[in-house]
């Protein structure tokens, strides 16, 4: 049986489980289908419409911070814009019609199975028992209604508690002094990769990605090389530590019998979405 207080390795398991779900609108074409039909442009348009949409219609600034990991200038190229088509209410409708969409196809007969009832409910009661404070993208999320259909339900839970642990990794960020593209380039030479090389960073000028290596070697980060070093491998460890500590409160509204059943039931469900990369 899960243990009765809920630990960061427990919240890493569940994040396993959970993060294949709440991909599906970044992944799966239904969303961006869904949220395009209303006028847009682009997959970034949709993308920061419908992850700012809880948000309201706040500054391009004040996504740029909450977000984090974006390059300076990348928000404001598409907010405040997307409120000039649709307002954020229709961008959440239309998200939530194509994330339903998806999880239903992606899951097929699984659908209508009790499991995905009670893992949308275990997982509901989960993201609306965590703490808000602290967490901005997360509480802009939490005011919004609890779909009522069970598969919708299951990716508004999923997406919630996706959100919650991102505020929480923002203040893991923060307090080790790695900024937003730091993250992006911290993240990919601890996988082996050139930090230039990497999707979400590649793109950007090679005057900003010198800068972010250049502030990575003079703390000891990367070497010469651009390769990860022991501080650097420990800094990360303890990010994600620290991550899955402030993600764990999440699942303390939840018993050991409640954990036990909501880890069975989404672990199909994960299997699901992973085998077709949550698209």
């Amino acid at each position: 049986m899960t243990e009765t207080k809920p630990s960061g390795a427990l919240a890493r398991r569940l994040y396993g489980l959970n993060e294949p779900i709440a991909l599906v609108p970044y992944a799966a074409p239904e969303p961006t289908a869904e949220v395009m039909a209303l006028g847009y442009r682009n997959y970034w348009d949709t993308y920061f419409a419908g992850r700012a949409a809880p948000l309201g219609r706040v500054p391009a600034e004040v996504v740029h911070a909450i977000f984090y990991n974006f390059a300076d200038g990348e928000v404001a190229r598409h907010i405040p814009h997307v409120w000039d088509i649709a307002t954020p209410e229709a961008v959440l409708a239309a998200r939530e019609r194509g994330c339903a969409a998806a999880v239903r196809r992606i899951l097929a007969d699984q659908a209508e199975s009790p499991g995905v009832a009670r893992a949308a409910d275990l997982a509901t009661k989960a993201a609306t028992g965590a703490p808000i404070e602290g967490r901005a993208l997360f509480a802009g999320l939490r005011t919004l209604p609890v779909p009522d259909e069970p598969v919708a339900r299951l990716w508004h839970a999923a997406n919630l508690l996706r959100e919650h642990r991102g505020d929480g990794h923002v203040a893991a960020l923060v307090s080790e002094g790695i900024g937003g593209l730091e993250s992006h380039a911290l993240h990919a030479v601890s996988q082996g990769m050139p930090a230039e090389k990497f999707g979400r960073i590649h793109h950007l000028p090679p005057a900003t990605l010198a800068e972010v290596a250049e502030g990575m070697r003079a703390r000891g980060l990367i070497d010469d090389a651009g390769r990860i070093t022991e501080i650097g491998r420990e800094t990360k460890e303890r990010i994600e530590s620290l991550t899955d500590d402030l993600a764990a409160p999440a699942y303390a509204t939840l018993t050991p019998t409640e954990l036990d059943q909501l880890i069975a039931d989404l672990e199909p469900l994960a299997a699901a979405f992973d085998a077709v990369g949550s698209e």
